[in-house]
């Protein structure tokens, strides 16, 4: 049996959460394979709307296991609120949660410097959700993080505090003040000791071991393709591997047993966060699609920015994770608009035209060229088979067809699973 991968093909925000509670009935597992509480998935079911930050989107499905791998930097404080948040959804986590002993912890002095770090660059900010992310990524490509094993280690408090002092002599370099720091480490132990009382396991071995017995595993990536490390636009990026390749090293998983990639995308574009964003709107239009698609940050409630759809962006994302299937999402938020417009092309200041993601764009200023069609204009409440769409609607997921060589297999036209039409 193969592995599938599920991701978000833009700047994050795709809403991957919804799709996995959707796909995940199909499926014996579902593995995180990156990011950390820096996520924010939404899943909205039965009238209940739930966020989950590092816990797989499968686990509202009770016969499902959940997995947290080895490419998934850990809070264990988030992760306690995380679970006590889910204790009237009754869910057995003792049978339905595993984390990897790999997965590395983040600890209270990665959020202070997380914000250091932040302040120092002043104007030159790259939008950090001031979790402790890329700090904790920083010392586990140093060689010196703490990982979730080492917590069942009698050295453990010695490991930590020899991490904290490092991270002190930072902090006082950038005179940044620790007044918080007992406070949240009082916190933080405390949540240490309820960890130790999860399913701590080798996770690459019971993932390799699912595949082997023929059960379907799905690997839930978390942000978003241009925002991977290596691909994404640097340095407005995050601190892991957002694409394919980063669920083979995230889960280990070998990439010949890679199945199907499901790219997710919604019908138009967002980010947060500082960064070159070429469709980006500021006219009243992209203050109408921020406003329709609730476009606030479900785990920093930042206003995201909105803008139309970039075909260039999507067939680079397309290309570099070797995507099967597209899922686009919220083709409802276009309801309001009479005309779409859709990016085929950029404008270089030189006056050239191109279809592609240089390394230059990231300096140059790209002026989106753009195909206008006709919007549909009216609700989509009614939608439950593709057939019902409005034929503009139709034409529009046509024409992205066509532009990115790759087959549409599910629109979602609101926020509830059941409004999910698949092809």
């Amino acid at each position: 049996m193969k592995m599938d991968v599920l991701l978000g093909l833009q700047w994050g925000d795709e809403g991957k959460g919804k799709v996995v509670d959707v796909l995940a009935p199909q499926y014996d597992v579902v593995a995180r394979f990156q990011g950390g509480p820096n996520a924010g998935h939404t899943l909205e079911f039965d009238g209940i709307k739930h966020v989950l930050h590092q816990i797989p989107s499968g686990i509202f499905r009770s016969k499902l296991v959940n997995i947290i791998g080895n490419g998934v930097v850990l809070d264990p404080v988030v992760l306690r609120k995380e679970i006590q948040g889910l204790g009237k959804f009754n869910i057995n986590f003792n049978e339905n949660l595993y984390i990897s002993k790999k997965a590395t912890i983040i600890i209270p002095t990665h959020k202070l410097l997380d914000a250091a770090y932040e302040k120092s660059k002043g104007d030159k900010k790259i939008g950090s959700t001031l979790k402790g992310i890329g700090p904790t990524y920083q010392d586990k490509i140093g060689r010196v993080a703490l990982r979730v094993g080492d917590i069942l280690a009698e050295d453990f408090g010695a490991k930590y505090n020899a991490l904290v002092e490092k991270h002190k002599t930072i902090l006082s370099f950038y005179d940044f003040p620790l007044d918080e720091l007992p406070e949240l480490e009082k916190v933080f132990f405390e949540s240490i000791e309820f960890f130790k009382t999860l399913n701590l396991i080798d996770s690459e071995y019971q993932v390799n071991e699912h595949l082997s017995k023929g059960q379907k595993v799905l690997a839930e990536g978390a942000q978003g393709s241009l925002l991977d490390i290596d691909f994404g636009s640097y340095p407005f990026v995050t601190s892991s591997s957002t694409m394919t390749a980063g669920a083979c090293t995230g889960l280990g998983v070998a990439p010949a047993r890679i199945g199907e990639v499901y790219g997710i995308f919604k019908a138009y574009c967002t980010r947060v966060g500082s960064g070159p964003f070429p469709t980006e709107l500021f006219d009243q239009d992209g203050e109408d699609m921020r406003k329709e698609g609730n476009e606030f940050g479900s785990t920093t409630g930042r206003p995201r920015r909105c803008g139309w759809i970039d075909l260039p962006a999507l067939k680079y994302s397309i290309m570099i994770n070797g995507v099967t299937q597209l899922f686009m999402m919220k083709a409802d938020v276009l309801n309001i608009f009479d005309n779409i417009k859709v990016c085929t092309h950029y404008q270089l200041p030189d006056g050239s035209f191109v279809d592609r993601l240089s390394y230059e764009l990231n300096d140059q200023e790209a002026k989106p060229v753009y195909k206008t069609i006709k919007g549909w204009n009216q609700s989509l409440a009614h939608v439950t088979t593709y057939d019902d769409f409005p034929s503009e609607l139709r034409n529009y997921v046509s024409l992205l067809e066509d532009e990115l060589g790759v087959p549409i297999k599910m629109v979602s036209v609101g926020p509830d699973r059941k409004q999910t039409i698949l092809r």
